[in-house]
């Protein structure tokens, strides 16, 4: 019955549906930006050797090091041990003038594919928590309008901060495991003694290291997105007379309603980088790895270390990987739902 009369935007498709949209998503926003970031990662290892910053670039490792790669969908951690496995990463310096020019000399000198370094590890995370968050997102909504009897936008806002606190939660153990795999190399019989090791010493929310931070920042993220991108879709909608929103609408709607949720929530990324980094380098140095500090403590001490400007490191960097991100991502899901909702519809037609 409710998928035949409900207007919100997961009644009329099932939630296969929904993951089917939002997987494909996560793919195509995970192939438009993985360049983008693979392109960011050589111009800066030309001008900056690797160090453990605080801000949100990815810098290219030394040996027995780790980094940090982000796109728009998750931030990945790797760690290097001797140079092995980053080569896909961090090959040959060569010289580049500018973003175009790197494109062009690593598509001629090392193939197109190297514009892909890191997309298998990429779609591995991404595509599983990415349909986790945005289905949730889409069922917690229709429920919680059905329940009220509102379409408020405290409804978008609500939904998403609790959707992505779901999906924060499921996916960190999996984090945590693979950047256990990363630092060296386990075989999974070795990463289960590894684990029952790490329980057996710190009880299972060892597990959930980190989750902190990421919470702090996904959370805001998500709540201040979804409510931004209801409120701009529906005043762009307003503004050009249509009842529905085109692409173009929602992926203006998705730039927009990212670009805000990305700068407010920067100190907190800043501290999720800083943590991510302490925590691979205690995977690589156990012994010499020093208690992380918590999340206030972090942000106190960047602020008197760098000032203000410190909790904003990476502004710039980080808002032109999001807002495209997120525009691509939102307006694939919504084609993906509007697709689906024509193809119940006709099925329905059909059927009588």
């Amino acid at each position: 019955m409710a998928q035949q009369t409900s207007p919100s935007p997961g009644g009329a498709i099932t939630p296969l549906q929904q993951m089917l949209a939002s997987g494909t998503g996560a793919i195509l926003t995970s192939l438009f930006v993985t360049p983008l970031d693979v392109v960011k990662i050589r111009l800066q290892a030309q001008r900056t050797p690797f160090s453990k910053g605080l801000t949100v670039m990815l810098l290219p490792p030394a040996p027995g090091k780790c980094f940090l790669y982000c796109n728009g969908l998750m931030d990945h951690l790797y760690v290097c041990q001797n140079g092995n496995g980053c080569t896909a990463w961090y090959k040959a310096p060569t010289h580049f003038s500018g973003t175009l020019d790197a494109f062009v000399k690593i598509t001629r000198y090392e193939g197109i594919r190297s514009l892909w370094s890191g997309l298998p590890p990429t779609l591995v995370m991404a595509v599983p928590a990415t349909v986790i968050y945005f289905t949730t997102y889409d069922q917690l909504r229709a429920y919680l309008q059905a329940r009220t009897g509102s379409r408020g936008h405290h409804i978008p806002l609500l939904a998403g901060a609790l959707a992505r606190l779901g999906a924060v939660t499921v996916i960190s153990p999996l984090e945590l495991i693979r950047t256990k795999m990363q630092s060296r190399q386990l075989s999974y019989r070795e990463l289960g003694v590894c684990i029952q090791s790490a329980v057996a010493q710190d009880g299972w929310l060892s597990l959930w290291r980190g989750w902190g931070p990421t919470v702090l920042r996904d959370v805001p993220f998500s709540a201040l997105y979804w409510f931004n991108y209801e409120l701009v879709k529906e005043w762009l909608c307003g503004r050009f007379r249509l009842d529905e929103a085109t692409f173009m609408i929602s992926f203006a709607s998705g730039a927009i309603s990212g670009t805000v949720a990305a700068v407010l929530t920067l100190p907190f990324d800043v501290v999720k980088t800083q943590r991510q980094i302490e925590l691979g380098d205690g995977e690589v140095h156990p012994v010499t790895a020093s208690k992380p500090s918590s999340t206030w403590l972090l942000l106190r001490r960047i602020r008197a270390e760098s000032g203000t400007r410190g909790l904003f490191a990476g502004f710039l960097p980080r808002v032109i990987k999001v807002a495209p991100a997120c525009a691509i991502m939102i307006s694939t899901y919504e084609f993906g739902k509007t697709f689906f909702q024509k193809l119940n519809q006709e099925r329905r037609l059909r059927g009588l």
